[in-house]
């Protein structure tokens, strides 16, 4: 192991060990990488086949590891849970069904918690998966498919903590979910049921009538009504927008604000001009069935504030501004 050198600038050094550190990793990955066999393809083939969840366990640090495995499974289209070995051998092994898939990680392959709960794993006739760095540990022989992540050496000086070792066990945990994201062409909209609460799930989920103003709240005048009677359902409304509908309430046109201000340059008698002379007929639309997003885009495209709605009948069903898609926090 190569150290630093001790008459190194303070700085120097830390780069140094940082670099190190990065080298020792990255060498773990490539050598985890070249030993990739049929065994992963076959791991691969097996959780796609799985009819329930995968199962994935660990203890300390591999622990966290499959934490982070299940919650990526899950995320990307793989039902996934974490189990502890040691609440396993307390009556959460009930959790674990026959039509299960386990992934059990161990470097050593002899963490004596989670030998202990295999036997019982097995005869639910549920295969088991080992990601361990000893191809004949115990674990391994207890597995139906090793995944080896056999490591040089750890990134830590002492070769003691795991470092190197648990950041490959992470990547191939990567690995196998993304395998299976792309052979099950997960797509972004699935990606985004599962992140409701997220940017992206926001985004790809949020439709035009979760955000738009509907029945007393919705701006309109009929084509009969005044100018004066627009500018007043806009102020009222606060949308910054009014529509213009006839008897069936079908949408004739549309008034904003900004013609409104645009006509100061004309000389028009706001009590006896109608709202019709001066709406703009050919608005962009949306349909309340439309992602939210289009609004987005044609706002940029256009440099529009605020939108109309319609049915299939161009009739009014709704109306939203900029400050809607704000709050919805999809700008």
């Amino acid at each position: 192991m190569d150290r630093v050198n001790i008459t190194m600038p303070l700085h120097q050094k830390i780069l140094a060990i940082a670099n190190r550190v990065f080298i020792d990793e990255i060498n773990g990955i490539n050598t985890v990488a070249k030993n990739l066999n049929a065994d992963f393809a076959d791991t691969i083939s097996l959780i796609l086949n799985c009819k329930g969840k995968v199962v994935v366990i660990g203890i300390g640090k591999s622990g966290h590891i499959a934490k982070k495995m299940a919650a990526t499974f899950a995320s990307t289209g793989t039902p996934s849970f974490f189990v502890h070995p040691a609440e396993a051998l307390h009556g959460d092994l009930g959790m674990i069904e026959n039509h299960d898939v386990v992934i059990a990680i161990s470097y050593s392959g002899e963490s004596d918690e989670i030998l202990a709960i295999l036997p019982a794993i097995l005869r639910k006739s549920v295969p088991i998966v080992a990601m361990t760095g000893n191809a004949k540990s115990s674990l391994a022989k207890f597995a139906t498919h090793v995944l080896n992540i056999h490591i040089d050496k750890e990134a830590c000086p002492l070769n003691l903590a795991p470092t190197t070792s648990t950041t490959v066990s992470l990547v191939l945990g990567d690995a196998i979910a993304v395998s299976l994201l792309e052979l099950r062409g997960f797509k972004p909209e699935d990606f985004a049921l599962s992140h409701p609460g997220g940017s992206l799930g926001r985004r790809l989920l949020t439709k035009v009538s979760d955000i738009m103003h509907s029945g007393d709240r919705l701006p309109r005048v009929s084509t009969d009504s005044s100018l004066k009677d627009a500018v007043v359902e806009i102020s009222k409304k606060g949308l910054g927008l009014t529509a213009v509908i006839d008897n069936e309430e079908k949408l004739c046109g549309v008034i904003t604000d900004g013609d409104l201000r645009r006509l100061l340059d004309h000389d028009i008698d706001i009590r006896t001009t109608k709202a019709v002379d001066i709406m703009n007929k050919t608005p962009k639309l949306l349909k309340s069935s439309d992602l939210a997003t289009i609004a987005v885009e044609l706002m940029e495209k256009h440099k529009i504030t605020g939108f109309l709605v319609v049915d299939d009948k161009l009739k009014l069903v709704g109306a939203f501004n900029l400050h809607d898609l704000f709050k919805a926090k999809l700008i």
